[in-house]
């Protein structure tokens, strides 16, 4: 199994990536699902979550009010590494369960947007990194999601640097043109990298 980590800033097209590798035949696993499952209503993530940050941050239904929650640790170095170290360790744990199910010659696609600063980078065998320039990606977050700048900034801010990750990149793809182009670029790297690394990697293992 080639196990692949997917990464990159915040709107910079990594989400349209991770759908096209799956398209392309790749088993992903997405962390951003997985944070939200691992404190869903009813776990003990979602216990821990109110036990650290009080009962404001749940809405009237029982479950994790983001907003609100991401109004208190955004900008708070000191919050957010109390979040993470709520919801990280169920992730990578909820994943490694997943992925224990891939078949030995498939590959694993693991959707990270926080795969460099939480140091996952050397547990896989291919980091591939979708970026785009910060002004740009403060464009999409503003007229395509809606985000205050101040907001925006915050997200950007919390992230890792341009430089930190292409540092832990096998490719990046800078995803400054159409949504077709990236999709092009993603479908090129499959058949040109990820498929005949993997199949070198099953010769290997049967040698």
């Amino acid at each position: 199994m080639l196990k692949v980590g997917l990464t990159g800033g915040i709107a910079a097209g990594k989400s349209l990536a991770a759908r096209t590798l799956a398209d392309c035949g790749a088993v992903l696993i997405d962390a951003d699902a997985l944070a939200r499952e691992v404190v869903a209503p009813g776990t003990d993530g979602l216990a821990a979550v109110v036990g650290a940050f009080g009962s404001e941050i749940l809405a009237g239904d029982g479950s994790l009010d983001r907003a609100a929650l991401a109004a208190m640790v955004f900008g708070d170095d000191e919050r957010r590494a109390v979040l993470n170290g709520i919801v990280h360790p169920r992730v990578r744990a909820r994943a490694a369960e997943l992925a224990a199910r891939v078949p030995r010659d498939g590959i694993l696609v693991q959707d990270i947007p926080l795969l460099v600063e939480t140091g996952q980078a050397g547990s896989f065998d291919f980091v591939l990194v979708v970026e785009a320039p910060e002004e740009l990606r403060m464009q999409r977050m503003v007229r395509d999601r809606g985000m205050d700048p101040a907001d925006a900034q915050a997200r950007i801010a919390a992230q890792a640097t341009a430089a930190q990750r292409a540092a832990a990149a096998d490719v990046v793809l800078n995803n400054t043109g159409t949504p077709d182009q990236l999709v092009s670029a993603v479908k090129e790297l499959w058949e040109k990298r990820l498929v005949p690394l993997n199949n070198q990697r099953l010769r290997a293992d049967r040698a």
